[in-house]
């Protein structure tokens, strides 16, 4: 993975604090002006004046939640019009152009290898998907998102394979679309439907278009990635994952779990069995997508074995991808869901 797709520009959006801060500006220029300072004294005017600038920083909260009820509500959409057609057909429309996968073999890298690697399962032809997501979070600049939830794919009239799956997404002008995504089996179907509370930001701020400042956010989120490995090495991977991880992240589970693992602590008792102490493999990110407001992001990898069985194949290891929260950009990188 020496190169990745760039994730679709954003258009500036205004925040409260952009706002109000030209509401300001026009009071003092309005003030400046014989007229103006009149109109200023006149309880009504000056009263309106105060309550637009109120109500806008009042929405705030308001606004960050619609954000992400929009992305849970996307993924709905797709969903119900997928489940008109087949499953290539209904899962193509939500994948942006440079959009990932992992597969076994690597990774597919672009809507059309991502479609071709889904048409080659051989449980694809003629199946048909219905999925529901459970949990949505957004970055605080609105423009990245993830989305995870419970699938099911039928092929033909009566054989149904459970599945889960897990969506990174970006808002461009075509609205949000989904920049990685993976899937894999469930143990069983699962009848729980009830939703997550979604993650948010504390505050929603400007985005930002500086170049520079991407790839100094991706090769933080990367060096976060490599610390989580290292880590792991010296204590365990166990208990790495309960100390890199949120109390509210989640892990697929594999194939034995029908429900998402949540919570650090439980991750860590499933990644290695329950032994905390030992590390099996080592891994590292070749690339990463960071939100301009450097408090979500995704990393992709590979995991590598590090003493792996005799006469198992050798390759470049196992493709992953990491979704990453913080609370703030001086808070520490936390994996959310993997």
């Amino acid at each position: 993975m020496s190169s990745a797709p760039q994730a679709p520009r954003v258009p500036h959006r205004f925040d409260a604090r952009e706002v109000t801060g030209t509401m300001r500006l026009l009071l003092r220029l309005l003030a400046a002006l014989p007229l103006g300072a009149v109109l200023l004294s006149l309880p009504p005017i000056r009263e309106s004046f105060a309550h637009r600038a109120g109500a806008f920083v009042a929405a705030q909260p308001d606004s960050i939640s619609a954000i992400a009820q929009s992305l849970l509500d996307t993924d709905r959409r797709f969903a119900a019009a997928g489940e008109r057609t087949d499953m290539v057909a209904a899962l193509s429309p939500m994948f942006a152009d440079g959009v990932l996968m992992p597969t076994p073999t690597g990774f597919a890298m672009g809507k059309a290898a991502v479609m071709a690697a889904l048409r080659s399962s051989p449980t694809s032809r003629g199946a048909r998907v219905a999925w529901r997501p459970v949990r949505a979070g957004i970055s605080a600049d609105g423009t990245h998102g993830f989305t995870f939830g419970y699938m099911a794919q039928a092929i033909g009239d009566t054989s149904v394979v459970p599945l889960k799956y897990m969506a990174y997404w970006v808002r461009a002008a075509n609205g949000w679309r989904v920049l990685a995504y993976k899937r894999a089996r469930s143990a069983a179907p699962t009848a729980d439907s009830s939703v997550m509370d979604a993650l948010l930001p504390s505050r929603m701020v400007p985005v930002r278009t500086d170049r520079a400042g991407d790839a100094a956010r991706r090769r933080a989120l990367i060096a976060a990635e490599q610390e989580f490995s290292d880590n792991a090495q010296r204590v365990g991977l166990g208990n790495a994952f309960a100390s890199h991880g949120r109390a509210d992240a989640v892990n697929m589970g594999g194939a034995a779990s029908s429900t998402f693992v949540v919570g650090a602590e439980a991750i860590a008792q499933v990644v290695n069995g329950g032994d905390l102490t030992a590390s099996p493999v080592r891994w590292s990110a070749d690339t990463a997508f960071v939100a301009s407001s450097d408090d979500l992001g995704v990393t992709f990898g590979r995991i590598v074995v590090k003493n792996p069985p005799p006469g198992a194949a050798s390759g470049a290891g196992i493709p992953f991808f990491t979704i990453w929260f913080r609370d703030s950009v001086r808070g520490p990188w936390r994996y959310i869901a993997e």
